[in-house]
């Protein structure tokens, strides 16, 4: 899906040998991102290709018990039958965790990936900032997502995003125009990672050249510069580099077992992470972030994420973000607070991203399934994954 592209498909069209060899010397990697016989292993060392800011773990280690099983399921897609070894090769999967009333029933790496792999979120970050814009509304440092952001970003006035409540923003309808066409070396996301990346200009200035095309709040438009303004919105908020108020309010309480880094536009100090993209961490911790979800932002007995929170971000308020068939002709996925929520019953939500990357969570069934690929295919097979995840999540 076009939409949805992350960060480095476009530092891969946009960005000159030389400029990039006079900023950093592993940079040459990136021309190399997507070749089929180097991305696999580039997917798990992001952060040994880009700068990144780290996130540490703290405390105790929260472990899933295991209770291992057969996953034994099929499912129906484009007139075929597929079961799980025709599936895993299928969307190039490099990890598949799913857990079954809290206990990991299977989990299995592919493609030189283990258990300990950083392997990279692409858009899957978004659904963490959304979590964090909530725990700084709930803490009273953002008053609430009818305020505009320019009310707490004071630098986008004049801008697009000039009194464009917070909700808006995080529904993707800010309104402001943005051209997310990876095809073209001129569209805005080009030239916005273009300037980041070899200019150097930070990667919050772009937003403030944007303007608007139409009244917030009217339409659905997946543009990663609407998470990246949330991203400001946190760091002004907060006073905290958007890393460290992860590590403080999510990383540490769920008790993470690794590490973990976020991408950011420059090294050190002066670096701004890329809000809509990029953290790295293993299977098992993207899965605790779908257990704290599931369990209503509640953990062992701690509140995180308040539960209104938890319950607004998952149910699409506004007719038009359901979008039935907006990206392919049995498309059934809507959006709301930076989650993904297909139509059904079982109140199911994902956290996607480019790639194959899903945190896909079954209340009904009590199921969370992570998956991490690199399948160039993916922008036709978010509808597959998730037909095969209710398949995996009905045979359990």
């Amino acid at each position: 899906m076009k939409k949805r592209i992350g960060l480095l498909i476009a530092i891969a069209g946009t960005v000159s040998a030389l400029a990039v060899v006079a900023l950093r010397s592993n940079m040459m990697t990136v021309f190399t991102l997507f070749d089929p016989d180097k991305r696999i292993e580039n997917f798990r060392h992001f952060a040994d290709i880009f700068p990144s800011r780290p996130v540490h773990r703290s405390g105790t280690v929260f472990q899933f018990p295991r209770a291992p099983r057969e996953l034994d399921f099929s499912y129906e897609y484009g007139g075929k039958t597929y079961r799980l070894e025709e599936f895993l090769p299928r969307l190039v999967t490099t990890g598949l965790l799913v857990v079954k009333d809290d206990q990991i029933v299977y989990e299995r790496y592919l493609l030189g990936a283990t258990p300990d792999s950083q392997l990279t979120s692409f858009s899957m970050a978004k659904s963490f900032v959304s979590a964090l814009v909530g725990i700084a509304i709930d803490e009273g440092r953002i008053a609430g997502v009818d305020r505009p952001v320019t009310d707490y970003v004071p630098e986008l006035k004049g801008s697009g995003y000039e009194g464009v409540p917070i909700k808006h923003v995080l529904q993707m309808s800010s309104g402001v125009h943005f051209d997310e066409d990876y095809a073209s070396w001129t569209s805005d996301i080009s030239s916005m990672f273009a300037k980041s990346f070899v200019i150097g200009s930070p990667i919050n200035a772009y937003a403030r050249s944007l303007h608007s095309e139409r009244r917030s709040g009217e339409a659905f438009n997946y543009i990663s510069v609407d998470t990246q303004v949330l991203g400001m919105l946190l760091v002004n908020a907060t006073g905290k580099p958007l890393a460290a108020y992860l590590e403080e309010k999510i990383w540490g309480p769920l008790g993470m077992e690794s590490d973990t880094t976020w991408v950011t536009d420059r090294p050190g100090k002066e670096g701004m992470e890329y809000a809509f993209c990029c953290l790295n961490a293993t299977l098992r911790d993207y899965a605790k972030f779908g257990r704290l979800y599931l369990r209503g932002g509640d953990w062992e007995g701690r509140r995180v994420v308040p539960a209104h929170w938890v319950l607004e971000s998952i149910v699409p308020d506004k007719p038009y973000l359901l979008h039935s068939g907006a990206y392919t002709p049995d498309w059934t996925i809507g959006y709301q607070y930076q989650w993904w929520v297909p139509q059904g019953s079982e109140g199911e939500f994902m956290a996607i991203g480019v790639w194959g990357q899903y945190i896909y969570v079954n209340p009904h069934h009590n199921v969370i399934i992570v998956k991490t690929a690199v399948d160039p295919d993916f922008d036709a097979r978010d509808m597959e994954n998730l037909t095969a995840f209710r398949a995996i999540a009905a045979a359990l």
